[in-house]
């Protein structure tokens, strides 16, 4: 069965910025064409996005500048604190030990695809995470983001100035492996099985800092918040990355296939399989985006065709009246 690791957009909170800032807007328009998402647009929604898309948007930022440690440039601001309400639920746990625990146990709201443990040996405690697409052009780089999320947890408990026993990152040693030491503050092994942070096993019992009166976020919140947990199928994934599209007023099948790292060709097949064709679930997407607009908006007519797409407002209103039966203005009055 055709499988696509997908994670939560929220992985990528602050990259495009940094990419903007350090790259020049040029870089950044680049890197979103060849991931074929928009990762600014989606910054503050709940999306699942493929691996792949991530992989390919971080690479050609450090292929653009020419970076072959660019991941220790995104490390520094990685953290669980942005990763919305998973990231909150995790964080609500009274200790360090019990955090982990939430991590591993809802993972699957962040992320199909991907493995997290954590196991002990004598006094240590090994933190790892498994990336679906490891060893795949930009994986060097995406390591280093994730060795920065799960070392940001052991800061969250124990402050700033921890710093854990010893890094392992799955990948090869670079010719100047110094700046990884400089950056963790701790020795780096390299060619490790997995990605994984070494700490002190005593450490699990750190408390929770006081935060004042934050709200209590429960695993159904965080259940609620998804919508469930990250598509399974590539049905659910295409319909993810329609349902992005959609926002951006743009929805193409190339952009789709891009950001699945696929060619058109399997993704229609893939389709058939499944006994649907990708302009069903584009228009199937855009009524219920329209649907969501004329409800609980007073946004005009003419707005929404043009934000979904439609080169003219009657387009909008046949395509409409097609699928629901009302033309626009008829459902704002009745719904």
């Amino acid at each position: 069965m055709f499988e696509t690791p997908v994670i939560s957009n929220h992985a990528l909170y602050g990259i495009p910025e940094l990419i903007r800032r350090e790259l020049g807007e040029r870089t950044l328009a680049r890197a979103t064409r060849v991931a074929g998402i928009d990762p600014e647009l989606i910054q503050e929604q709940n999306f699942f996005i493929p691996h792949a898309a991530v992989l390919n948007l971080i690479d050609t930022a450090a292929r653009a500048a020419g970076e072959a440690n660019f991941g220790l440039f995104i490390a520094p601001q990685m953290s669980v604190t942005y990763y919305g309400t998973y990231g909150a639920y995790v964080l609500g746990a009274e200790t360090l030990g019990g955090a982990i625990n939430r991590a591993v146990g809802a993972l699957g709201y962040h992320t199909i695809g991907d493995s997290m443990a954590l196991v002990f040996s004598g006094d240590e405690a090994r933190y790892s995470y498994g990336f679906a697409l490891r060893g795949r052009p930009g994986y060097e780089h995406v390591v280093c983001a994730a060795a920065g999320v799960l070392a940001s947890m052991g800061a969250y408990y124990l402050g700033p100035n921890w710093r854990p026993l010893r890094i392992e990152l799955d990948i090869a040693r670079p010719r100047h492996n110094a700046a990884f030491e400089d950056l963790f503050r701790c020795p780096v092994i390299f060619n490790a099985p997995t990605m994984t942070i070494v700490f002190g096993r005593h450490h699990l019992a750190a408390q929770r800092p006081w935060h004042g009166s934050d709200p209590i976020i429960t695993i159904a919140d965080v259940a609620r918040d998804r919508r469930s947990t990250a598509p399974r199928d590539i049905l659910g994934v295409i319909r993810e990355q329609i349902r992005l599209q959609v926002l951006s007023g743009t929805v193409s099948i190339d952009n789709a296939a891009r950001a699945m790292d696929i060619s058109i060709r399997t993704l229609q097949r893939e389709l058939n399989r499944q006994g649907t064709e990708f302009r069903a679930l584009a228009n199937a997407a855009r009524t219920q985006r329209a649907v969501e607009l004329l409800r609980h908006t007073d946004t005009p007519v003419t707005t929404i065709a043009m934000d979904l797409g439609y080169s003219a407002s009657s387009n909008f209103s046949r395509a409409f009246r097609t699928a629901t039966g009302l033309s626009p203005r008829e459902f704002r009055l009745v719904g």
